[in-house]
Order: structure tokens, then sequence, then C-alpha cells
């Protein structure tokens, strides 16, 4: 699929020219940290240094003094706690947070994951049937509550408190908990409101042991949880999020818990040079496949192992569903690549052609991995797209957008034909009723005719800025590695090199040979070979092996084997030269 490669806008020179002189760095590295908001020595100072002293006060939190409080009675009271979060890496690495953080404090303490296809997303009239059959009196629900006003009531009603800490965008109406922590509450105040629900279950226990005296270093402890939420939830790295993930990712190095320390193993990922990638690719989609082939609580189980024995039994085990839901994940995405193309989208049913979505059904597919396979159309087709199965005798989706556009929003015109729906801009679940499809494919289709635009409708490629291969010093990549964790909001840096060839030895490596292995050099300057991997661009072996000149965009990596470092360049995206840019 043909992509745009959109230059960003040129950061003031002045600031730019500045930060080179105070900095001593490359202009091109300047003006990366000009585009992250960056514009004086100090902010420069703070950002390539990040420091836990950086943490915001957790009673900045709306409601934080509330729960702390009511937690603390719990605690000292020996009253029954149970811990309760979503079946997903962010609900059970806040699951896990939380209950690692109070074992040391009491014992009367549980936690609880809601089945996914049994009792579905978010707070369960389940879950909370069995805290107050069991004799629980304070649940603390992570990673999702905020809109369970309902459930809330009916939990009070039967004498459990509740304390919610929650990042999602809170509707009108507010469960009336005993304490309700969501950085994205209206009237909230705090200075960063884009936490993962892990982040806000850390903020919990900070509050806590700044209030009744636990060692700092028992929270540091927990980081290793935390920046696996982060990089698993695509919150942004930065801002506050930034100290805790650079943290995070020390500790995940140099003292991992036993369950992430069997995971890191089972990957075959470097123990010495764990990285944002490692978790998004590797870490987290196994933890993910707990929940989605089974259970969400085999994945607190393990993040809660004590031993090496347990940790690695119940990470084989997690493996092995990560595998299962691998191969389901290829057989469904080939099918539903397959119906699109036919144009029969849904089985048995009357569906007018749909002009600028996908949307696919059937109703035997696997639950766990509709969203997944979302997201694999969205990169086939480049489309707003919803995959729906059937669980429970609802029909039952997930959706996933294209760069820019609202996907929530045109969601939620369709609210009257839904019995359940949430999410964010980019990415939502919904449940409906199987008579209502056809009316919300038309009317979905619809909505995103009038809502999106052409643009929206092409892979977007945002380049940073031009660079020679000449400007690629040992100086510059030790700079640039400052600029670590990538993530949202602080995005690994895409460079523009034009006017390259290899130098002969190009081949073709992987499955069926689908990705090109480079040796490039540049025109103008002659500066050495870069080494190279282009991903899914077979079309381009015969054009480069031919020697032909093409212009590449990509970021830079550092490769670690068998104790050796070399620097690789990741391509994105090809144009040959008689293309423009």
């Amino acid at each position: 699929m043909e992509k745009e490669w959109k230059m960003k806008e040129p950061a003031d020179r002045d600031t730019v020219a500045r930060l080179t002189s105070e900095l001593g760095i490359d202009p091109v590295l300047a003006e990366l940290l000009v585009h992250r908001g960056i514009n004086t020595f100090e902010e420069s100072r703070a950002f390539f240094r990040p420091n836990l002293d950086q943490l915001h006060d957790p009673f900045l939190m709306k409601g934080m003094d509330l729960a702390v409080e009511r937690l603390h009675k719990a605690v000292t009271g020996g009253e029954k706690i149970l811990v309760y979060g979503d079946y997903d890496v962010d609900g059970t690495t806040a699951v896990s947070l939380v209950y690692s953080f109070l074992r040391p404090l009491t014992h009367s303490l549980d936690f609880y994951i809601p089945d996914r296809y049994d009792e579905g997303y978010g707070v369960s009239y389940k879950g909370i049937d069995w805290a107050v059959e069991n004799g629980f009196t304070l649940m603390i629900i992570l990673d999702c509550g905020i809109k369970a006003t309902e459930k809330v009531a009916y939990a009070k009603k039967h004498g459990l408190d509740i304390i919610i800490c929650d990042h999602h965008l809170p509707e009108d109406s507010i469960p009336e908990a005993v304490a309700v922590l969501d950085p994205k509450l209206e009237d909230c105040g705090y200075p960063f409101d884009d936490l993962s629900g892990c982040g806000v279950g850390f903020k919990l226990v900070q509050g806590y042991a700044a209030r009744y005296d636990v060692p700092f270093e028992k929270l540091e402890e927990l980081l290793d949880l935390l920046v696996v939420s982060i990089a698993s939830d695509l919150v942004s790295v930065a801002g506050e999020n930034r100290v805790l993930a650079h943290y995070g990712l020390k500790r995940l190095i140099e003292a991992p818990r036993k369950g992430l320390e069997a995971m890191i193993s089972l990957t075959g990922s470097d123990p010495d040079h764990i990285t944002i990638d490692d978790i998004v690719f590797k870490i987290g989609p196994r933890i993910n496949a707990a929940g989605r082939m089974e259970s969400g609580r085999i994945a607190v189980e393990l993040l809660t192992a004590t031993d090496d024995e347990t940790a690695f039994r119940i990470g084989n085990e997690i493996n092995m569903h990560n595998n299962e839901r691998k191969n389901i994940d290829r057989e469904i995405t080939q099918e539903a690549i397959e119906m699109v193309e036919s144009g029969c989208i849904i089985t048995g049913m009357e569906i007018p052609q749909l002009k600028h979505t996908t949307i696919v059904y059937n109703p035997t597919w696997h639950k766990g991995v509709v969203g997944i396979v979302a997201s694999r159309l969205v990169e086939n087709f480049y489309k707003p797209t919803v995959v729906f199965t059937k669980s429970n005798g609802f029909v039952t989706g997930s959706a996933r957008s294209v760069h820019g556009f609202d996907l929530y929003g045109a969601i939620e015109s369709c609210a009257d034909l839904l019995e359940n729906f949430g999410g964010h801009i980019y990415a939502a679940g919904l449940t409906l009723k199987e008579e209502n499809l056809p009316e919300f494919c038309r009317r979905m289709d619809e909505y995103v005719s009038k809502a999106i635009i052409p643009q929206q409708l092409t892979p977007v490629v945002s380049i940073d800025s031009k660079l020679n291969f000449v400007q690629m010093t040992p100086k510059f990549l030790r700079i640039l590695k400052l600029f670590q964790p990538f993530g949202p909001g602080n995005p690994a840096p895409v460079f523009i090199t034009e006017n390259v060839y290899d130098n002969g030895s190009i081949r073709k490596v992987g499955p069926e040979g689908g990705h090109l292995k480079l040796e490039l050099l540049q025109e103008t300057f002659a500066y050495g070979t870069k080494s190279a991997i282009a991903f899914n661009m077979p079309e381009y072996y015969d054009y480069i092996k031919a020697g032909n000149p093409v212009d590449i965009c990509y970021t830079i990596v550092e490769n670690h084997y068998r104790g050796n470092t070399s620097t690789q360049l990741r391509i994105k995206d090809i144009h040959e030269r008689n293309e423009e840019i």
C-alpha cells in the first residue's frame, strides 16, 4: 500500500540554534527536542535525565485522601480486601501491582479477574456477588469502573465499599463510590492525565506509602509491572509516564519479578537490553493471551509468583496459549480478508455494500482475537474497521481506526442500536443484538463517509528530519539513545536519507523471503555502509539489486547479539528515485 511521506513543520530556528549551541549537539537532535516541546537547557536536562523526584504528589489527584484513608482503615481493621481488574495487560498488571503492595500489609486479601466470555469487560454483577458472598467489605477496582454507576450502587446496597482507579473518559454520571480516582475527571486537576490504569493504581499505593511511612523502595519494586502496562496500553510515554517507564525498564533489566523474568526468558529477549518494543511485541501479547484464551487470573498468578518453579510453570502455560492465539489469529485474519475481497462480509444477511468502512461478522470466530484481526484488516485495507463474532447470544466486536479518525465518535452515533460500548478514539469494543447488525453497518458507513477526510484514508509516515549518513556519528547515536524510551507522545524519530544504494549484498530473508537485508551507501557522502532491514518489502528487491538508487525513511535501532552491539536502520518505506517525495 502506497504511503504518504509527510515532513514535520520546521521548528523555530532560533530555539534550535540556541539548543544546538548550549547542548553541543547536532541541529537535527536539537530540532527533535523542540518538536517534543523542549525549548530550554533545563527542560533538556530533565528530559535526558528522568528522575523519580519528578513524580507528582499523588494527593493532587481528586479523591486520593478518601481512598488512602479507606484503604488504611481496611488494612488496620483486618477487613477483607478484594483487588479487581480487567483481563487485559493493563488490568492484570494493575491488579498485580496493588496486590503485591498490600500482601505484606494484610493477610485478608484476594484478587478477582472477570471472565472475558462469561462476564465481559469491566465490573460484573457476578464479581460483586462473589465478593459479598465471601465476606469482602472493600473492593479496589482497577482499569475500569468509571462507568459502572449501577453496579457500584448495587455493591453499596450489599455492604461492599468501592474504590475506583480508572483512566478512561468518564460520563456525566460518576459512580457513588467511596473514592473515584481518575485523572480524566473534569474537576480532578491532576497535572498529568494520561496514566495507564496500572498507573492510577500506582498513585494509590504511592499515596498510601507516603502517608503511612512505607519505604519508597517498596514502590520501586513495582515499576517493572508499571512499564509493562504503559507500553502495552499505548498511553503517552511523556511527562510522568516517561519517568515511570524509564525506571520500569531499569527494574525490568536489573531485578525483574519472577514472572516477568520467566517471560523474558521464554520470549528469547536479551535480558540486559529490554526495550519498549520487547514489551509491546513479545511480553505484552503473551500476558494478554491468558485473558484471550483462558483466564486473566493466570496472568496475575504469573506476575505475583514468588518462586522460579511457579513462574516458569505458569509462563510456559501462557506461552502455549499465545501460540494457540497466533494460530487462530492467522486463520481468522485470512478468512476475514477473503470475505472483504469477495464482498461477502456477513453470511446470510442482506448488507448494503460498504464503501468507507470494513465490517465483517462470523458467529464462530474466537472472541479473544477479534481485536487483533481488526488491526490486521486496517493494515490491509486502511479503513475504520469492526470485526464481529457471537458471544452469550449477542453480536460482539472490536473496532480499530485509521490515523486521525475518531472511531469512538462514529460508534457513539449508533448508540441506540447497541447494548454496550466503550473505548478510545482509535480502539473500541461494542455489543448489539444480531437483528440490529445490518442497520449498524449502514449507519456506520454513512457516518464515516461524512466525517472522514481523504487524507485519513492514506497511511502517513511522519518524518522528523532529513539526515545524511555522515551525520550519524557515534556521538549522534549516543545522544539519540537518550531520547528513549520511545512510544506514543515520544515516538522513535523517523529520518529520510536520499539517494542511497545497496553495495551489492542485498538479500531476501525471513519466511518465504518476505524481508530485505541491505548494506547501504549514500551517493553524495561516501561514509561507509549502513546495515538496514526492510520488513515486508520484497517488491523492491529487483530494483535495488540492479544498482538503482532509492530514498528511504527509517528509524535507527540498536541490535544486540552474543555480546555485540550494532546499529541498524529499520526501513519504514522506500521511494524509487524517479518518484517525488
